[in-house]
């Protein structure tokens, strides 16, 4: 079958829309699955910064969600034609992080992310000249009408939603809220900091209020300080003098957790002096640059580690901050602008510029 969708050429070019191919059936527990919304993330905008490590052409693009219109054959996947799904990161389902709930750490993680997937050839994915593109990213390559998916890498939603808003939910909101509701099991009494109020951030600030702990948000941005501010957090300038001391001040000695979405080292640095005794940072952006730790950062018990994809379960997770949002208690929709699918580029530009935090594209025939 033959849609459209928005190629990435090359690492410094502007995305392009252009008609593509999938020259494949869905296999055994596959699903195609027709885009609603696509939620544009930093890791989609960071193959540009991959120095060759990332092959283009591509279509990015793993914050979907849709409309099954046509399954594999094989057992059954729970998940039918005509079911609406948001999609998420793939996985195995088989190895000693999947068989243990924690398929972000998934041994087969890089390969069925980062452009894998089912290897076969020819290519199932073309340009409209039959030139290769590169093998799905994320489990989807949902910068596009079509996807086809993994179904374990599906969750079904309740059709009532709006479907073309809830991609986010698949990862950059997973992300900020599964850090703070799965890893950190953040509740009352407890104390939060939250370096960088984008969308992952912001979403953990939301998270964090739904749970009952008081959060401090730091950002260099003040519209993005007035947010977390408007979503339950105490905000603080990044440029504050004696940042740690005022953090500690107003949590009562030092925050228990700490998340970081900047992959700044100084700010990392600031927020590990803040942390009280035993209290820990997670990590959930790239790291750029080495990290070097001030002497004395982890001393008594505090620690630091990565934290991929919120420790998330998709299935589990994602009906959770449905059900809060639902609730009113966390608006992660509040977040978005959406831009046709034909208009990227500028969904890349405003979110490059901050003058958006959580750009959506739909599928030009939605509106226009």
């Amino acid at each position: 079958m033959r849609f459209q969708a928005a190629v990435l050429r090359s690492y410094d070019a502007p995305f392009t829309m252009e008609e593509v191919m999938l020259r494949t059936e869905p296999a055994v527990g596959e699903l195609l699955v027709e885009i609603a919304g696509t939620g544009m993330c930093r890791t989609d905008l960071a193959v540009r910064r991959s120095a060759g490590r990332s092959p283009v052409p591509a279509v990015l693009g793993h914050e979907g969600a849709g409309v099954v219109v046509r399954t594999g054959d094989g057992p059954n996947t729970g998940i039918g034609v005509g079911d609406h799904v948001v999609l998420s990161f793939d996985s195995c389902g088989h190895c000693p992080a999947c068989r243990g709930a924690a398929p972000a750490y998934c041994d087969s993680f890089a390969s069925l992310n980062l452009f894998g997937g089912r290897e076969e050839k020819p290519a199932w994915l073309t340009d409209a000249s039959g030139n290769a593109l590169a093998p799905r990213w994320f489990g989807q390559s949902s910068f596009a009408e079509y996807a086809l998916v993994p179904a374990r890498n599906a969750v079904r939603v309740d059709p009532a939603l709006p479907l073309e808003l809830l991609g986010p939910l698949g990862c950059g909101s997973l992300t900020g809220a599964g850090a703070v509701l799965n890893t950190f099991e953040a509740g009352p009494g407890d104390t939060l900091l939250v370096l960088g109020a984008g969308a992952v951030g912001l979403t953990a600030v939301m998270a964090a209020t739904a749970a009952g702990a008081l959060t401090v948000a730091v950002d260099r941005h003040p519209e993005r300080l007035a947010a977390a501010e408007r979503y339950g957090a105490i905000a603080l300038p990044a440029a504050s003098p004696d940042l740690p001391e005022r953090i500690r001040r107003l949590t009562d000695g030092g925050a228990r957790y700490a998340l970081d979405t900047t992959a700044s080292p100084p700010l990392i640095n600031q927020a590990l002096h803040a942390l009280r005794p035993t209290g820990s940072l997670g990590l959930v952006a790239r790291l750029h640059t080495p990290l070097t730790l001030d002497t004395g950062t982890l001393d008594r018990g505090r620690s630091v580690r990565h934290i991929c994809e919120g420790d998330a379960v998709p299935a589990l997770l994602i009906p959770r901050l449905i059900g809060l949002w639902r609730a009113g208690r966390f608006p992660f929709d509040e977040l978005i602008r959406t831009y046709p699918l034909s208009g990227i580029n500028e969904a890349e530009r405003d979110c490059d510029a901050g003058r958006v935090v959580k750009p959506v594209l739909l599928p030009d025939t939605a509106v226009g």
